[in-house]
């Protein structure tokens, strides 16, 4: 499994009976999760005064009752801050458990630019990576603080606003940051046929929403044909894919069998051995030392990060 082990402003401190304690810096939150199905037999006593809980309904949705916590307030993670606000359905506008995703991009994207500055080709061909379904850009900023330029495309206008402020608190004003209100499937279509390339793929998709038009996202339905899509927009130095999943019946097996054969035609065209590697993600739990699931995720790489063209 893949520990988002690295966090100090954000901790989940215990879990019990379909919910979790967690501290978002100063703050407690308590929140439901589909994947607590046990009870915790000595709870934590900070279950009791928490600044935020959320309540499911038993008819879908649910609502939040406030004590103490602000309407905005702002963690960090490594170099990075994240401003947070509790809105719809439990959401802060963070998914802490991403972060080791975060680490993994960077590291790849740093080794590249490395290779590119040894081949005196960087400032001609710096590392592009597309963050598709970018929601408030977590992936984006960690990205642009590693020094890649990056296209941050969601379909809320609300979210790419949110990671724009994210990206500014970040101290990326100024990085090179495109970034675009637009439904991901059209604008992939729109940049093939335009013959523009990326170095690198992220996405995370929901399991079913919306575009700005009304376009609809089934995950089950529409994955695999849209990662082949976006297979067609990798640079002859593709550095990785990376797909996250939080839907349950995408299993890290069900990754890898779809990354291997939807970018396989494109790697016999690229130089370089690639690979699939595929996981859960999830979160330390304090109160046990056991980890909480998060979903899962695939990434397809270059075996020995950089290589020469």
């Amino acid at each position: 499994m893949w520990l988002a082990d690295q966090w100090k402003d954000y901790e989940v401190l215990d879990t019990s009976e379909g919910e979790k304690l967690e501290r978002w810096g100063s703050y407690l939150l308590i929140r439901p999760d589909p994947q607590v199905i046990w009870t915790a037999e000595n709870k934590d006593k900070r279950w009791r005064h928490p600044s935020a809980h959320y309540h499911r309904s038993s008819k879908g949705g649910g609502e939040w009752e406030f004590f103490d916590l602000p309407r905005q307030w702002s963690i960090h993670y490594r170099n990075l801050t994240f401003h947070l606000k509790p809105f719809s359905f439990k959401h802060t506008g963070l998914f802490p458990e991403q972060a080791v995703n975060w680490d993994w991009c960077a590291e790849q994207i740093r080794k590249e630019r490395e290779s590119r500055r040894r081949e005196g080709i960087l400032d001609q061909r710096p590392v592009k990576v597309l963050n598709l379904f970018a929601y408030t850009g977590g992936a984006t900023v960690s990205a642009a603080a590693a020094g890649a330029h990056v296209t941050h495309v969601d379909a809320s206008k609300g979210m790419v606003t949110w990671a724009r402020e994210n990206a500014v608190s970040s101290g990326l004003a100024d990085a090179p940051i495109r970034w675009l209100v637009d439904d991901c499937t059209r604008f992939v279509e729109r940049e093939i046929r335009r013959g523009n390339t990326y170095d690198a793929v992220i996405m995370d998709p929901p399991s079913y929403g919306r575009g700005p038009k009304g376009e609809i996202w089934k995950m089950e339905e529409q994955i695999y044909p849209f990662i082949r899509l976006c297979a067609k927009l990798l640079s002859d130095r593709a550095v990785f894919f990376l797909v996250n999943s939080y839907t349950t019946g995408l299993a890290p097996s069900v990754l890898t069998y779809m990354l291997h054969l939807a970018l396989r035609d494109r790697e016999k065209q690229l130089k370089g051995t690639y690979e699939v590697q595929a996981s859960e993600v999830g979160l330390p739990v304090t109160s046990t030392g056991l980890v909480l699931p998060c979903g899962s995720a695939g990434r397809w790489f270059r075996k020995g990060g950089a290589c020469s063209s």
